[in-house]
C-alpha cells in the first residue's frame, strides 16, 4: 500500500531528475515541466548589481535603530522598505553532516561584510548553486524601530516550508516587517539544513535539521533582550515548517525554548518517519554516494551535486523502499525515541500538553496537486482508480459509501477528489490533534481560511486563479500582510490575522478586541473558525468527514495504517 497517490501520480508524469521542485507543502519531487519555480534569489549577488530600484530596495542606509550591541557583539542592520529594521544573521555553524552549535559572537550570513544583504539559501534541487551555500544556518530578524520602548515585546520565529528539501528566508512573501509591525513583535525568519544534508547523515545520526531550529531558538534568546525583546518565543510555520513545529512539540528537550506554537497547513497525514524506515533510507543513501557510514573522507569529498543527486534518487525510490515515506515528504524528523519520543498521533497514548497552539488550514489545500494532475474535467470513473491506489480497497470502499465525496454532485469528479486530498492529508488530521490536545490540558484554536491571496507557485494553476479558490500556500502571504495590490476582502484578512497573531503571541489565545469570538477545541469539538468571506451565524465551518468517527477511526490516517 502506498501514501497518497497524487504524489505517485505526480511522480510517474513527471520523472524526477537532478531537480526538484522548491514549492512550500505539498512538493513533488519533479521536473515540472511549465509550472514556475521560484528557486532561492541570489540577494548577496543582487544587491551588487548597478539596476536603479534594486540598490535602493537593497540598502536603505542604516538608521540610528539599525546598530544593537548584543552578548554576541555588535548587530549591524538596515531599514527595511517596509519599516521595521532588518538585521540578517548566521545563528549557528556545522560541519558537514555535524549537529550545528550555536555561534559565540555576531555574525553576517555567509561571511559578509555589508548588513543590507540577505543570506544564500541552504543547498536545494533544482536552485542556481550561486543562489545557495553548505554555511546556511542563518536568519533575518525583523525588529520594529520603537522596540525598545514597547517595554519588552515576544518573538515569532517562521520555519519555512519546502517540504523538507526546499525554501529559504528570502522565499516569496516572507518579508516580517509589516508583520513584526502589525504584532508589536520581533520576527526572526529562520533556514534549516535541507534534504540530505538535514536528514542523512551517513553514520545514522537522525534529525540535524530540527536540531538547528532547536539551536536556532538558543540563539534567539541570547539575543532578543538586546533588541527590546522579552525573550517569549512563539514558533509559527507553514505546511513542512508546520511539521517541524509539530516535531518541536514531540521533543521534551525543546519544550522550555517556546511557549506556543502557530502551525499553517501541516500535512500531519505521514506522521513521522519511524527509526527503522529511517535506517532503510539510510542505507540506500549511502550506497547511492558510495560512501561509508565510517569513510568521513569520501562523505568530505562529496560536491553537492554529487549529494543531491543522490537525495533525489532517494526520494524516487522511498516508496519503493518503504511504503510509509510517501512521495511528497519522503525526507522528514524521525521518531528517534531520544529527541522525539512520541507520535503526537492517534496511534499512541497522547502525552500530557500545556502549551497553546492554533492550527489552521486553507479550503483547497490539495488545489495544486489535483487540478496540477488532471489539466481537464474527468468523469467518475477515475475516482475509484485514484482512491484505490491511494487508500487501499478497504479504505477505498468505506469513503465511497460515505455521503462525504458524492460523486453525483458533479460532472467533475476533481472537485470530489480535491475535497477528499484536502481532508485526508491536512485539514481532518489537524482536527485530530486538535482534539487530542484539547485532552491532555492545552488549549487548541483551529481556523480555516475561505480568503487566500495567490501564491507566485500557485500562478501557473488554473484553479487556484479562480474566484473562492485558496490553494496550499495562499495563507503565507495573507498573514504576512505582502499581498501585492491586496483586494478589500484580503486586506481586511491581513489586518484580522495580524490582530489575532498579535493577541496570540502575547496571551496564548487568538481572541482580540472587535473581533468574533474564536472558541478553543474540545475532545467534540474543534470549534473550526471560519477565516475570511461571510461568517455563518456560528462563525464556525461544518465538520464534515473530519467528524472523529469518519477520519482516524472508520477512515484510518496513514501514519494508523503503517504503524508509525
Amino acid at each position: 500500500m502506498v501514501a497518497f497517490v497524487l504524489p505517485l501520480v505526480l511522480a510517474a508524469a513527471f520523472p524526477l531528475s537532478s531537480s526538484a521542485v522548491p514549492l512550500q507543502g505539498f512538493t513533488t519531487t519533479a521536473s515540472f515541466k511549465g509550472v514556475p519555480v521560484f528557486p532561492p534569489i541570489n540577494y548577496g549577488l543582487m544587491c551588487r548589481l548597478p539596476i536603479p530600484g534594486v540598490k535602493q530596495l537593497c540598502a536603505i542606509g542604516s538608521s540610528s535603530g539599525a546598530q544593537v550591541r548584543t552578548p554576541l557583539g555588535t548587530a549591524n542592520g538596515v531599514l527595511d522598505t517596509a519599516g521595521a529594521n532588518r538585521f540578517a544573521v548566521k545563528y549557528a555553524s556545522a560541519g558537514r553532516w555535524a549537529e550545528s552549535t550555536v555561534v559565540t559572537q555576531w555574525a553576517l550570513p555567509n561571511g559578509g561584510t555589508n548588513a543590507s544583504a540577505l543570506p544564500l539559501a541552504c543547498p536545494q534541487p533544482l536552485a542556481d548553486p550561486s543562489g545557495y551555500a553548505e554555511d546556511c544556518l542563518s536568519m533575518i530578524l525583523y525588529v520594529p524601530t520603537n522596540c525598545k520602548a514597547m517595554g519588552g515585546v515576544p518573538t515569532l520565529l517562521w520555519i519555512h516550508g519546502g517540504s523538507f528539501i526546499s525554501g529559504s528566508a528570502t522565499a516569496p512573501g516572507l518579508s516580517g516587517s509589516k508583520l513584526a509591525i502589525a504584532t508589536n513583535s520581533i520576527v526572526a525568519v529562520m533556514q534549516y539544513r535541507l534534504g540530505a544534508l538535514g536528514f542523512m547523515a551517513p553514520d545514522g545520526k537522525t534529525n540535524l535539521a530540527v536540531k538547528d531550529t532547536i539551536n536556532a531558538m538558543k540563539f534567539l534568546a541570547k539575543v532578543v533582550p538586546s533588541f527590546g525583546g522579552n525573550g517569549k518565543i512563539t514558533v509559527a510555520g507553514q505546511s513542512s515548517g508546520a511539521g517541524m513545529i509539530r516535531a518541536l512539540l514531540a521533543a521534551p528537550s525543546a519544550s522550555s525554548l517556546f511557549q506556543s506554537a502557530i502551525l499553517q497547513s501541516d500535512p500531519i497525514n505521514y506522521g513521522f518517519l519511524n527509526a527503522s524506515t529511517q535506517v532503510k533510507l539510510q542505507s540506500t543513501f549511502n550506497g547511492l554516494t558510495g560512501c561509508a557510514a565510517t569513510n568521513t573522507a569520501c562523505q568530505k569529498s562529496l560536491s553537492l551535486d554529487a549529494i543531491i543527486d543522490a537525495q533525489v534518487t532517494l526520494g524516487n525510490q522511498a516508496t519503493s523502499i518503504d511504503a510509509s515515506t510517501g512521495s511528497a515528504e519522503p525526507v522528514r524528523p524521525v521518531r528517534d525515541g531520544t529527541l522525539i519520543n512520541t507520535p503526537l498521533d492517534l496511534t499512541a497514548p497522547f502525552p500530557a500538553v500545556d502549551k497553546p497552539i492554533l492550527l489552521s488550514n486553507v479550503k483547497n489545500e490539495a488545489g495544486p496537486t489535483i487540478y496540477g494532475i488532471f489539466k481537464s474535467s474527468i468523469t467518475r470513473e477515475y475516482f475509484a482508480p485514484v482512491c484505490d491506489q491511494s487508500l487501499g480497497p478497504e479504505r477505498t470502499a468505506i469513503v465511497q459509501a460515505s455521503p462525504f465525496y458524492n460523486l453525483s454532485a458533479s460532472s467533475d469528479t476533481r472537485i470530489p477528489l480535491e475535497t477528499l486530498g484536502t481532508d485526508y492529508m491536512w485539514r481532518c488530521p489537524t482536527w485530530s490533534l486538535a482534539r487530542s490536545w484539547a485532552g491532555r490540558g492545552g488549549k487548541a484554536f483551529v481556523g480555516l481560511y475561505v480568503t487566500g491571496a495567490t501564491y507566485p507557485a500557485n500562478s501557473g494553476t488554473a484553479f487556484c486563479l479562480q474566484s473562492g479558490s485558496v490553494c496550499h500556500q495562499d495563507d503565507i502571504e495573507i498573514v504576512f500582510g505582502t499581498v501585492p495590490s491586496p483586494t478589500a476582502a484580503q486586506a481586511a484578512l491581513t489586518i484580522e490575522m495580524q490582530a489575532r497573531y498579535k493577541a496570540f503571541l502575547t496571551t496564548g489565545s487568538p481572541n482580540a478586541p472587535g473581533l468574533s469570538v474564536w472558541s478553543a477545541a474540545t475532545t467534540s469539538s474543534v470549534h473550526a473558525h471560519q477565516l475570511g468571506g461571510t461568517p455563518s451565524p456560528s462563525g464556525e465551518v461544518p465538520v464534515g468527514a473530519c467528524d472523529p468517527s469518519f477520519w482516524g477511526q472508520g477512515v484510518l490516517y496513514d501514519y494508523q495504517v503503517f504503524g508509525i
